[in-house]
């Protein structure tokens, strides 16, 4: 039997893959991280599958339940939120699971970031003016960051910063950011994106610590970079005329003989 780590998204019930829905549809056993994953998902679940919340649970809890129900031959759905592949606490969980001869796969989910730019209706990537895409937080009782891992670092580099976890400590974070995109650069703060109860603050580094209310948990992703709300930038050329489209070349796709 299999444990299924599961990305289950930003928030949206459907904002899940594919792949997903279907494997939390053959697992007799879920596990779901309940302060961060919708219970909608578990609408996927088959009748009679053994449901759990992890979210008072310790890690010796949660591995000792996918050890019962692996040794009960259940398939085991592992829902954690977002994408796995950063600050899920996945790793120390697969880490256990090799330990134990117990074999699990991975499913990919939609992340907080791409979430948050797909309500801002924004790319994070304008050509001439940001080509990157930093994803960082600040320290906290979880994790600490190491000493080469900070704002101000990150800064010099001019990217797109995608600061998670870190809305409590944000004069901490304009009083970094500021000497190196300057005080009128754009941010926008974007809370539980794609949760019904959404929130984006638009502001700069200068008025950002005024314009937001008391309301706003650590749930809340901050977008800091001149592309967040650019208007002026340079236009990829990727679709110009005169571009060699050398891995699409006119005619090849079969199904479509004059797709370009």
């Amino acid at each position: 039997m299999t444990v299924h780590y599961i990305g289950a998204g930003p928030g949206a019930a459907d904002l899940i893959t594919l792949r997903g829905r279907d494997l939390i549809a053959s697992c007799q056993t879920c596990l779901y991280a309940g302060s961060l994953v919708p219970t909608a998902l578990l609408d996927h679940c088959p009748k009679g599958a053994n449901i759990i919340n992890t979210a008072p649970m310790s890690l010796d809890e949660i591995i000792e339940a996918i050890k019962t129900a692996h040794e009960a031959g259940h398939e085991i759905a592992r829902l954690h939120s977002g994408d796995l592949s950063v600050w899920s606490a996945m790793g120390e969980q697969l880490r256990r699971l090799r330990a134990l001869d117990i074999p699990y796969d991975v499913t990919p989910g939609v992340p907080s970031f791409a979430a948050a730019a797909a309500a801002l209706g924004a790319e994070l990537t304008l050509p001439g003016v940001a080509q990157s895409v930093i994803l960082t937080r600040t320290s906290g009782r979880a994790s600490a960051m190491p000493d080469g891992e900070t704002l101000a670092n990150f800064a010099a580099t001019g990217a797109t910063l995608a600061i998670h976890l870190s809305i409590h400590v944000l004069d901490r974070v304009v009083e970094e950011l500021t000497p190196h995109y300057g005080s009128h650069c754009p941010v926008a703060i974007v809370w539980r994106a794609t949760w019904p109860d959404q929130k984006i603050i638009h502001a700069t580094l200068e008025t950002l610590q005024t314009s937001l209310g008391p309301e706003l948990g650590r749930t809340a992703l901050i977008l800091v970079g001149h592309a967040i709300g650019a208007t002026q930038f340079d236009e990829s050329c990727l679709y110009a005329g005169d571009y060699d489209r050398r891995y699409r070349p006119i005619g090849t796709n079969p199904r479509f003989p004059e797709d370009a």
